[in-house]
């Protein structure tokens, strides 16, 4: 397991919280380049559809945000979707966007550095 800042255990803690609570495929967090923080977990409705880092992203963007710097993603996938990867390079930061994917207990298997596109 990778060793985490203390600004990225915040992520990880709020990822897994909005998870649980509604007991969501996904939760996700982000620290934008301002140092705000996002939330969120999977939407899954009959007319919407999003991953978790999809709702983070999108709530980063509606509140004025420049990019997003670091992200963790918990679920029982394990593994980010080259779809989420992609919202990632899109709306990263100049250094890009460092990835932590874990378990839903929080535990990070993974980190990687997402390349701003």
């Amino acid at each position: 397991m990778p060793d985490l800042s203390t600004e990225d255990s915040k992520l990880v803690t709020l990822a897994r919280a909005t998870r649980a609570r509604i007991g969501a495929a996904e939760g996700a967090a982000v620290r934008d380049t301002d140092g705000r923080t996002y939330a969120a977990a999977t939407v899954d409705l009959p007319s919407l559809q999003l991953s978790a880092v999809q709702a983070c992203v999108a709530m980063a963007v509606a509140s004025g945000s420049a990019g997003v710097d670091a992200c963790v993603l918990l679920g029982d996938a394990g593994s980010v979707s080259d779809s989420d990867r992609a919202v990632l390079g899109d709306f990263g930061g100049t250094a890009g966007v460092l990835l932590h994917v874990g378990d839903p207990r929080g535990t990070i298997a993974e980190s990687v550095t997402i390349a701003r596109v």
